[in-house]
């Protein structure tokens, strides 16, 4: 059972919640009237079917018909639970979590995560001190110095160097008091396979610490100072390290993100730590060449424009790609850097400057732009096999845009390049877009819900005008079950919504939509949702009420009137005299629908 504070806590997270604010940040809107309305972040769709009414504090889409508050929007869109959502926002705003009693379990893991933290920041001051202050830093000074790092941004960053040695860090640590069980499990040594101790994991490589969002250290990366391998390593997966959900740098660029209104992407830390060094600071790095769809939510709670720049060779182009196929139904806008002569943005800067660099952002192009001269520059298309090789690289960027005409105007672009009739690119466009669900490549970016068409009849819109007037104003409640019971509402989803008003009005309470969420099944809460926020051509007033309750009674009595017939017929048929009494209930239900 939820105590008071904990109920105080949700309370004050939710009022100062502004639901316009969180949504925006994922999902691009447009107002119309008190609505605002935008492509379902949930699931596919060209037309915008989703909208928000801020003063109702409510979500719905009429395609796939999710619906809810503020919280239900973020557990949605960030796939946690109910009460992680409540955190999650509690935590943007900077209210503290009420303590609570833990279970020793829970407790175990806390102080687990602390260790680590502690242990991490110890290790970032170890590996820093090591470069700036001792004579083992001098190849890790001399390898900045070649990068064109200065000692600004050496440090900004807190760069580091591991020395030349097995256990340095290992044999420094537990002098001072670390258990070896929390220096494996933060990653920074390793187990001997022989014999027992441990071995420092970064040896004679500079050090980089990887923070999250909020600036704790939670992992590093290490890269060599000579022909050794892996050139790069990194911390392995811990319970704070999770490199599909870190993005290098965002503890630093989010403010400059959101004033730019817009997020450099790049390949590595290095990548990113040479750019932001050049004064060019809404930049991060997706620690590879891997973009999932935790950074891509990530970044859209900060701006919806996000530019790549990730190398030019084959694997680059590839890690452009699948970013698209993650970012296709978020709303951001994508476009690409295009840096000369397959150079990484690092080695672009060192040679050619800041402005050079900036100069190229300028330039960015829309994706599909970029995609079609790429695969135009390296695809020899004066061939009939290079003509269907070329089409075939483009059909995933075009199958991506949402907008009919751009599409269509890109298609009759590419038809034209490649001497192809234009109706032969609109057929291969339409035989990829029905690409077959158990498709490994849809599978992995598949949507969240899928488009679901609903009956809509009289009666289930008569509901949603009771449940709208009702939800305004609960006495009227009593009028409605005066008129019909709430168990003969045929419709299960609306009978469970009022049945759950009812119970607040016998407690005296006045419904919310965090009281909604927390006891209504999610079906039930998305037609509440939409039963709130639905336009109803002006008509939630008396007339409207009246109305729709005399179409809820007709219902019911219409399903009584099926029911006493066929017991009516039944106990004839038994030769039981039942019958006539059944039969009397018949005729009587008719004229009351006769006289509706």
């Amino acid at each position: 059972m939820r105590s008071a504070r904990m109920d105080e806590f949700v309370e004050q997270v939710r009022s100062q919640s502004d639901i316009l604010r969180v949504v925006q940040s994922y999902v691009p809107l447009k107002r119309k009237g008190n609505r605002y309305w935008g492509c379902c972040p949930f699931h596919h769709e060209n037309t915008p079917s989703f909208s928000v009414v801020p003063d109702k504090g409510f979500f719905y889409c009429f395609g796939c018909h999710a619906g809810g508050n503020v919280f239900k929007f973020l557990s949605l869109i960030e796939n946690v639970s109910y009460f992680e959502a409540i955190k999650l926002q509690a935590e943007k705003l900077g209210i503290p979590l009420p303590e609570r009693q833990q279970s020793p379990q829970e407790i175990a893991r806390q102080r687990e995560i602390s260790d680590l933290r502690k242990v991490n920041e110890m290790a970032r001051d170890f590996f820093h001190n090591c470069l700036t202050m001792t004579r083992m830093g001098e190849t890790g000074r001399a390898y900045f110095a070649g990068r064109g790092i200065s000692p600004e941004t050496i440090k900004e960053f807190r760069l580091g160097y591991a020395p030349n040695a097995w256990d340095k860090l290992s044999v420094a640590f537990q002098k001072r008091g670390v258990k070896q069980e929390l220096l494996l499990a933060s990653g920074l040594t390793v187990q001997r396979s022989h014999g027992s101790g441990l071995y420092d994991r970064f040896r004679n490589r500079v050090v980089i610490p990887i923070a999250d969002e909020r600036g704790r250290v939670v992992g590093f990366g290490g890269r060599v100072l000579d022909a050794s391998t892996p050139k790069y390593l990194n911390t392995p997966e811990t319970i704070l390290f999770n490199k599909r959900r870190i993005l290098f740098g965002l503890d630093r660029s989010h403010r400059a993100i959101q004033e730019q209104g817009y997020a450099i992407v790049v390949e590595g830390y290095m990548d990113a730590i040479s750019v932001f060094g050049a004064g060019i600071h809404n930049v991060v790095a997706s620690l590879g060449t891997s973009f999932t769809t935790d950074h891509c939510k990530l970044l859209l709670r900060y701006a919806s424009e996000i530019y790549f720049c990730y190398d030019s060779d084959e694997a680059g182009q590839n890690a452009t790609i699948r970013a698209l196929s993650i970012l296709r139904d978020t709303g951001a806008v994508v476009r690409v850097i295009v840096v000369p002569d397959g150079k990484d943005p690092d080695e672009y800067i060192r040679r050619h400057g800041a402005d050079a660099f900036r100069q190229l952002v300028r330039q960015a192009l829309p994706l599909v732009e970029y995609r079609l001269q790429y695969v135009l520059k390296h695809v020899d298309y004066s061939t009939l096999e290079g003509k269907v090789k070329a089409l075939h690289a483009m059909l995933p960027v075009l199958g991506s845009i949402r907008e009919p005409a751009i599409r269509s105007e890109y298609s009759k672009k590419l038809a034209q390049t490649l001497l192809l009739d234009e109706g032969v690119v609109r057929d291969e466009l339409q035989r990829y877009a029905r690409k077959p669900e158990g498709d490994p490549a849809v599978l992995e970016h598949a949507p969240i819900r899928q488009a679901v068409k609903q009956q809509d009849g009289a009666v289930r819109r008569a509901g949603r005008i009771i449940i709208h007037m009702v939800w305004q104003d609960l006495s009227l409640l009593q009028h409605v079950i005066s008129v019909l019971p709430l168990t003969g509402i045929n419709d299960t989803v609306q009978r469970e919504i009022l049945l759950f008003l009812q119970d607040l009005s016998s407690r005296g309470e006045a419904p919310d939509d965090v009281t909604a969420a927390e006891h209504l099944s999610e079906d039930a809460a998305a037609e509440l949702s939409r039963a709130l926020i639905e336009d109803l051509g002006g008509r939630v007033d008396t007339e409207a009420y009246n109305d729709s309750l005399k179409v809820l009674r007709k219902a019911y009595l219409n399903a009584l009137f099926l029911e006493h017939s066929r017991r009516a017929d039944e106990y004839m048929q038994a030769g039981n005299h039942a019958y006539v009494e059944e039969l009397h209930e018949v005729m009587k239900i008719k004229n009351e629908m006769d006289g509706l």
